[in-house]
């Protein structure tokens, strides 16, 4: 079983793209998005309408949340600042994004044992929680117990990183930031997403049975910069995607 996971687009229509075309040629069974659909950049639409049109499980993201509350005027459609992108959403978009869940829980029976994933946008515990790759050791382990999770997988930070962490009765747990498909801050611009692989011999006990692979995608980062320029966003956002971070 190949899954691809990837979060965090915001509206990066080129970037995400340029992802997929790679995730295709990748042939993975199935896909699942962590959420941040929007925000930052001007095509909000065009992507929800893809992840849609793809039939793309989703998880709601903190920007996906915050669209609930914004409100859209004729006048806010011309005034500067970064509540720009939200108000670019249309209505069927706005509609999509307020039902979309918080967490997706996936239990594979296998040759060695059950091993059971949890995908979440931050935490399992909040939205807009942040797992770095140096949260404490304990807590991340507390958590992932709450949660029933052998794997989690997260985004929200936009720094990929794989951890494995031992239990004292010896299994291994992994949590794994997918990083950015629109938005990178690792002080890499490409599109970053994840290729999951689970064998039939997978298992919790072994440390190296599942296969967790993050791919990097070159797309056009300069005109997905100018396109924030020649909009109403403030021009940092279009500074913060060239550098990376």
């Amino acid at each position: 079983m190949k899954i691809a996971l990837f979060s965090d687009i915001h509206a990066n229509i080129l970037a995400f793209e340029a992802m997929l075309q790679d995730m295709d040629c990748q042939k993975p069974d199935t896909a699942y998005c962590l959420g941040d659909l929007v925000g930052y950049n001007v095509w909000p639409n065009e992507v929800i309408a893809e992840i849609r049109r793809r039939g793309i499980a989703t998880l709601m993201g903190n920007h996906d949340e915050k669209v609930e509350k914004i409100i859209t005027t004729t006048q806010s459609l011309q005034e500067p600042g970064k509540d720009y992108a939200y108000h670019l959403i249309d209505q069927a978009g706005r509609t999509y994004l307020k039902t979309l869940p918080a967490h997706i829980r996936l239990e594979y029976k296998l040759n060695h044992g059950q091993i059971n994933i949890v995908f979440a946008h931050g935490s399992t515990r909040k939205i807009d929680e942040y797992v770095l790759e140096d949260t404490a050791e304990n807590d991340v382990l507390d958590m992932m117990k709450e949660a029933n999770a052998d794997l989690l997988f997260i985004g929200h930070s936009h720094k990929p990183y794989h951890r494995i962490l031992k239990t004292a009765d010896g299994r291994f747990k992994h949590i794994i930031n997918l990083g950015s498909v629109g938005k990178p801050k690792d002080k890499d611009q490409r599109a970053c997403y994840v290729l999951l692989t689970i064998h039939a011999d997978s298992s919790i006990w072994e440390k190296d049975s599942l296969l967790v692979e993050f791919r990097r995608v070159e797309y056009d980062v300069e005109t997905a910069a100018k396109a924030i320029e020649s909009s109403l966003l403030p021009n940092e956002l279009a500074e913060a995607l060239r550098l990376a971070k």
